[in-house]
């Protein structure tokens, strides 16, 4: 018989059922901060068409808060592993609510872009947080069980957000502030929730050191590069000085970040565990998950209201086969994985579905039939619950529980960055085929482009525009969205690489990897 798995230090692991208690107030976190995405990406073309905005702005509404929140996470869980999760989480989440209720109240594109900024420093605690506390709860090894809830969230989140935001700018008497609105008192419950059910150790540490100047770094550069994205091409040439001055001060930035990050006593991304071959490599398959997270929910919704003409609501429910996807396959995979204790033929998997379902989105145009999109729809959501959960839990299973918070986060971090270089490449790609195929069909037309017209300040606001012009600007649309899924499939192939080239990984039975380390290396009794 070997040794016990079980040290001194777990044996004041958390029950089932205490467990299940704090991860409803953790998921109901998660579900505010996932939904907030969700319910806007159906309402914005009513937000920015409401707003006056241009398609850029459209795309900055979603890239400042995933921007924000990429810069923020691995501060976050850095201060997971040196002060008290619990009150970091609560304090995350008034953040969030703070940034929501301000966003609701904007006036005009830019000031909603703002708040969504500010919003998102919340979400990116959300983001590493809860997967911080749900590690230091459950060994890896279960964790694969409780993944099958979290997926379950996901796909509420992922398709009750949109029904629901289409419902609320559908809705007269609501409007679309209330997208932004909605969330404080499921919030407020989230709160009470977490301050009744979630007790986890404080490890207190003296001469803490939070390497603001790496975080400021990474933050600065990774802004530079976006910012610069969203506007070459059309405010600028590729060729220009303001492209060598934008991406060269973005890569020194980040250089000087790396040299930084080397020398900190307490680096916000530590590189010794950024150089692990499972850390590596589940940074490149985040990448391209996060694109396909992100991209897939932005670019759809928009694509079936002002491609296709459907309402925001119908453009919710046209959603649901990936978000169904997203919930099956979480649910199965992570109760497999738990049975089995491997999980790298889950992550291999689910990268080649997520390449498949690019591939069939790629050839979408404004008549592709919809059960065609279904059937494409759903294999990114299949690619993604076999995959994102899975990234996390490979490397929270490489690491000490001490380290755990840093780990955690430098996998959101870069998912989020996948997610956010995603949606400001392909928003960026879009925009410029968009505003082409509108000038070209409006001069053939005969008709002059012009700001109304011409896609660059209301081409989203529909209701204002001639019927013939909402042709031209609904076949755009609908026609240049399936080039940028062809741009996430060659993407998503990095990712099939990285999930290749893992080791195979068999999850441990204990919390912290020093336990299972000790559990491995003690002598078996005599005898036995």
């Amino acid at each position: 018989m070997s040794a016990p798995t079980t040290t001194r230090a777990e044996q004041g692991a958390m029950s089932h059922r205490e467990i299940l208690e704090a991860l409803s107030g953790l998921l109901l976190v998660l579900f505010v901060a996932m939904s907030s995405a969700t319910i806007v990406s159906t309402a914005l073309p009513k937000i920015i068409g409401a707003l006056n905005g241009s398609q850029t702005q459209y795309t900055w509404v979603v890239t400042a808060s995933l921007l924000t929140a990429t810069a923020s996470t691995p501060i976050w869980g850095k201060l997971a592993d040196l002060y008290s999760k619990k009150l970091l989480v609560q304090v995350a989440i008034i953040v969030f609510v703070l940034g929501s209720v301000v966003a609701g109240f904007s006036q005009s594109a830019g000031q909603l872009i703002a708040a969504r900024a500010f919003q998102g420093i919340g979400m990116g605690g959300l983001q590493a947080l809860v997967q911080v506390a749900i590690a230091a709860m459950i060994p890896p090894r279960e964790r694969g069980r409780y993944n099958g809830y979290l997926g379950g969230v996901m796909a509420l989140a992922t398709v009750g957000g949109p029904l629901l935001g289409g419902v609320i700018v559908d809705t007269s008497w609501l409007g679309w502030r209330w997208c932004f609105f909605i969330g404080a008192p499921i919030a407020v419950v989230a709160l009470v929730v977490l301050q009744r059910t979630l007790h986890l150790p404080v490890f207190r540490r003296d001469n803490v050191k939070i390497d603001y100047a790496g975080a400021s770094l990474i933050a600065a550069g990774v802004s530079i590069l976006l910012i610069w994205v969203s506007f070459v091409d059309s405010t600028f040439d590729w060729v220009s000085w303001q492209t060598f001055a934008m991406v060269g001060a973005g890569l020194a930035l980040l250089a000087v970040a790396v040299w930084v990050e080397s020398r900190a006593a307490e680096p916000v991304v530590p590189l010794q565990i950024v150089r692990q071959r499972t850390t590596a490599l589940a940074i490149l398959a985040s990448l391209a998950v996060g694109m396909a997270m992100f991209g897939g929910s932005v670019f759809l919704g928009q694509y079936f209201q002002i491609g296709r003409g459907y309402s925001p609501t119908e453009a919710g429910l046209l959603t649901i086969p990936m978000m169904a996807g997203v919930l099956v396959s979480s649910t199965i995979s992570g109760r497999m994985i738990t049975k089995s204790g491997q999980i790298k033929p889950y992550i291999v998997t689910g990268t080649i579905v997520l390449v498949a379902g690019f591939a069939m989105l790629s050839v979408m145009d404004h008549e592709t039939s919809l059960w065609y999109l279904g059937v494409g729809m759903a294999l990114v959501g299949i690619g993604v619950g076999m995959s994102m959960q899975n990234l996390v839990l490979a490397v929270q299973n490489s690491v000490a529980l001490k380290d755990i918070g840093a780990a955690s986060s430098t996998i959101a971090f870069f998912r989020s960055l996948g997610g956010t270089i995603g949606v400001s490449v392909l928003g960026a790609v879009l925009a410029h085929r968009v505003t082409d195929s509108i000038t070209s069909q409006l001069a053939a037309a005969g008709v002059p482009a012009s700001p109304s017209g011409g896609g660059k300040t209301s081409s989203l606001n529909l209701a204002e525009l001639p019927p013939t012009i909402q042709h031209i600007v609904r076949a755009a649309y609908g026609d240049a969205t399936g080039h940028i899924f062809l741009i996430s499939a060659g993407i998503a192939v990095v990712g099939v690489i990285a999930a290749l080239l893992f080791r195979q990984i068999t999850l441990r039975s204990t919390i912290d990897l020093a336990a299972a380390r000790k559990a491995d290396e003690a002598p078996v009794p005599a005898g036995r």
